[in-house]
């Protein structure tokens, strides 16, 4: 496994993306973009591109505050707040276009916690070039934004999370169900952001082992 920097522009100035990948790279390794919490790209993040490596994919983790993080929730509430979801999301999308040209890639995933699973549910109904998107208890777009998925979603929450709530993700599945997306819903008996191992207030070894089998199994399928 390696690792190493990526550079790129965005229209509202560059940035970089920590990228994660097997020693060897063949036009059957798989590409997955993975999103940020809130916090910023931390060591966290990071390690989690470094398990995707392991498991044989390239994983590409775009920095949406270009350099700032969190070290509180006064201060990462503050950054979410100020990323403006245009500008999120372009920043995905010309991560996507530098790491496709790089490494040869035109098929992506996507996933991503918190605000990263706000961020891969809107960018999996937005963007072009993603195939499969696994957001872990992320914000629920609207119903006219929905309509637009261009792929398969494996959406993972928690029922004891207090901000995506079962009712939110109730709705998801209504507007999926009623309008023929290829939505499947997993929630475990977990709190908001379990899959985080080092925030042991809320994190839970069994749901985020079952969750990252499921999300590899999927993105095995469907890349």
């Amino acid at each position: 496994m390696k690792t190493e920097t990526l550079n790129f522009n965005t229209a509202n100035g560059a940035t970089t993306a920590f990228v994660a990948m097997p020693d060897e790279v063949t036009e059957e390794t798989k590409a997955v973009i993975l999103v940020q919490e809130w916090w910023g790209l931390n060591d966290h993040i990071k390690d989690i591109a470094t398990r995707y490596a392991d498991e044989g994919f390239i994983a590409v983790a775009p920095d949406l505050y270009r350099g700032k993080l969190a070290t509180n929730p006064q201060e990462a509430g503050k950054y979410m707040q100020e990323l403006q979801l245009e500008d999120g999301l372009g920043t995905i999308d010309e991560a996507i276009k530098t790491a496709s040209e790089k490494y040869g890639k035109k098929e992506f995933g996507i996933t991503g916690y918190c605000m990263g699973g706000t961020y891969a549910l809107q960018a999996a109904c937005k963007l072009e070039n993603i195939h499969a998107a696994a957001p872990f208890y992320g914000d629920t777009p609207d119903e006219f934004t929905l309509k637009g998925l261009k792929c398969p979603v494996l959406f993972i929450s928690g029922k004891k999370d207090g901000w995506i709530n079962p009712e939110k993700v109730a709705e998801l599945q209504r507007i999926a169900k009623a309008n023929l997306l290829p939505v499947e819903s997993v929630a475990y008996d977990a709190d908001h952001a379990f899959f985080n191992d080092t925030r042991p207030e809320v994190y839970d070894e069994e749901a985020a082992k079952d969750a990252w089998r499921r999300v590899l199994e999927f993105f095995r399928k469907n890349l």
